[in-house]
């Protein structure tokens, strides 16, 4: 019995298990134990292995940086270790038709709907691949995670101030210091107030009634700059710099954009022009293997100019639709390292004078009034179109978005409120206004 048992731990999972069986004489008890034993494992391996999605982009895991799945897949067992028995054979057709209804019911989602974030303004329009159906969070409910914060904060304040209380100039002006300290800025802090006042004033209000009206002031500030990125693909390749200081998430954003391109059928040329950092140039390479985009890199210390120029020399060559250059993060009161910036947008201008097409400054939203001296500095050198406001997830400085936009005017083109690679999206006014003020979720609609 010892010798049965020491067998069944040595060949537990094999395909000889059966031969080995019908050589060892043992009581039906104990050799219909094993059988019982393996077969459970067998059934639970392969649920496992159905269950694993054959997106490359499911698994929003982070190791290093980079989000993805790993290299080392799960080996799916071999069809021919199928069933031994009857009764295991027939579990696979009866799951067959319950799975079927799932698949039908995601076939008539209509995907090119979503907003990416950018759009083709002109030349052709590639064949993007079939989205997979996601099974997470919404990007409203995530939003409103990230910011919960800075609107738990704010929500907080102004219900205590408007507690049984008529609404005189002492509260507005105890609101309006409140909004700015809140980083909302001036501007918007008294069109707030002055709404406010217009339908309440002398009256009873509410905490309720202040985050109504702010909510709907902030979204009449944002609209205007919630712009989709603009590709005109009628000449390529569409030239992207990214900018910003060191720490605002400048590789990262060039990953998950890279990512959001490269889904949609474009091809992309990535240039690690941080030449600075060997993590950037290290870390870019891995991003454009997991998205699929061509690298372009040199070695620690390498002009990054001439590293730019050779990307988008590249990028020619091989037909790509967008490059994508990295670049290092430079302090705008740094006037040497500006200079620098200032020479790369004058090397890309040989090769394509219209380059770069697109110039995107990241910003870190828990730098609060510091991001807006940025934006003024990074303008002016190196001519920023367009922003990218990341790490919004923890921070009570939010609101910072909302005075950017209402002094610079400046497109925002995505949000980052996370480190998984979905979790940079597309700016969204009206959304994002709800998030800051708090407003009930049923409102998400």
């Amino acid at each position: 019995m010892a010798l049965g048992f020491m067998k069944n731990v040595f060949t537990f999972g094999k395909k000889e298990q059966k031969p080995q069986e019908d050589q060892v004489v043992a009581p039906e008890e104990e050799t219909e134990a094993p059988e019982t034993a393996t077969t459970e494992p067998e059934e639970a391996e392969g649920a496992i292995t159905e269950a694993v999605s054959s997106d490359p982009w499911d698994d929003d895991s982070i190791v290093g940086g980079v989000v993805g799945r790993s290299s080392e897949e799960p080996e799916k067992e071999p069809a021919g270790e199928a069933p031994e028995t009857s009764a295991q054979a027939e579990e696979p057709v009866a799951a067959t038709p319950v799975e079927a209804p799932p698949e039908a019911a995601e076939e008539p989602v209509p995907a090119p709907k979503k907003n990416q974030g950018f759009e083709i303004t002109a030349g052709p329009t590639p064949e993007a691949p079939k989205p997979q159906p996601t099974k997470k969070l919404s990007w409203f409910q995530r939003l409103k995670a990230g910011l919960f914060r800075t609107s738990q904060q704010l929500s907080g304040q102004i219900t205590a101030l408007f507690t049984k209380r008529k609404l005189d100039e002492e509260a507005l002006e105890e609101l309006e210091d409140l909004l700015i300290q809140a980083d909302l800025g001036i501007e918007t802090a008294m069109r707030i107030t002055d709404t406010l006042s217009a339908e309440r004033y002398g009256r009873d209000v509410t905490g309720k009634d202040v985050t109504r009206i702010m909510a709907d002031e902030i979204t009449k500030v944002l609209q205007p700059v919630a712009r989709p990125l603009a590709l005109d693909l009628s000449k390529k390749p569409h030239v992207i710099l990214v900018v910003g200081v060191n720490g605002t998430g400048k590789t990262t954003t060039i990953g998950k954009l890279a990512a959001k391109l490269t889904r949609a059928g474009l091809k992309v040329t990535l240039g690690a022009g941080d030449t600075f950092r060997a993590a950037a140039i290290e870390q870019l390479k891995i991003w454009s293997d997991r998205t699929g985009a061509e690298f372009v890199g040199t070695k620690l210390g390498a002009d990054a100019a001439g590293l730019a120029y050779d990307a988008l020399k590249r990028g020619q060559e091989n037909g790509s639709d967008v490059v994508i250059i990295d670049t290092a993060g430079r302090l705008q009161n740094k006037a040497e390292l500006m200079d620098e910036l200032a020479k790369i947008v004058r090397v890309l201008g040989k090769l394509d004078p219209d380059a770069p097409h697109t110039v995107l400054q990241t910003l870190d939203a828990t730098t609060g009034q510091n991001a807006m001296s940025q934006v003024e500095i990074f303008r002016n050198i190196a001519g920023v179109s367009g922003l990218v406001m990341t790490k919004l997830d923890g921070t009570a400085r939010g609101g910072i978005l909302v005075a950017i936009a209402a002094k610079h005017k400046l497109p925002v083109y995505f949000i980052g409120v996370g480190e998984g690679i979905d979790d940079l999206e597309p700016f969204e006014a009206e959304e994002f206004a709800q998030a800051i003020a708090g407003t009930p979720e049923e409102e998400e609609a």
